[in-house]
């Protein structure tokens, strides 16, 4: 009998049928939409230099979410539309680059230094704790 192997099934997060899975997460059926979807806007982009990124979405019928991924996976560059802005991943605000705008990167690198702040006060205080310890069990050994 030959070697039987369960197949890798899943169901794709994007149109919800099961799929056979491969190296993609999503199956091919929506992999070649959303390569359509892309060529469609950079068709349209050739075209029209000043548009938006809401513009292009109804344009071209591609979710502006979509749109944004492009941009970010490095498939459509924005660096000769001066009008296309995305938005930033924790506020919303509008970017031309990176995951987040200034203010927020900002304010994330703040918290990163406050809590590295309170896991070296606490790691202070772990290892005065310890000291402690040994200074009352070597007391209590000098009383016996």
């Amino acid at each position: 009998m030959g070697d039987w192997r369960p197949m890798n099934l899943d169901y794709c997060p994007r149109c919800g049928k099961l799929y056979a899975k491969g190296y993609r997460d999503i199956c091919p059926n929506c992999i070649k939409e959303i390569e359509e979807e892309y060529q469609r806007c950079v068709e349209y982009l050739k075209e029209h230099r000043h548009i938006n990124i809401q513009q292009l979405s109804e344009a071209t019928g591609v979710s502006v979410r979509q749109i944004t991924r492009f941009i970010r996976e490095g498939r459509i560059s924005i660096s000769a539309f001066p009008n296309m802005y995305y938005g930033c991943e924790s506020c919303g605000a509008p970017i031309r680059e990176g995951n987040m705008c200034p203010k927020c990167v900002r304010k994330l690198a703040n918290e990163i230094k406050a809590q590295q702040a309170v896991d070296e006060r606490l790691k202070a205080d772990t290892q005065s704790d310890r000291l402690d310890t040994y200074q009352i069990n070597k007391t209590e050994r000098k009383d016996r």
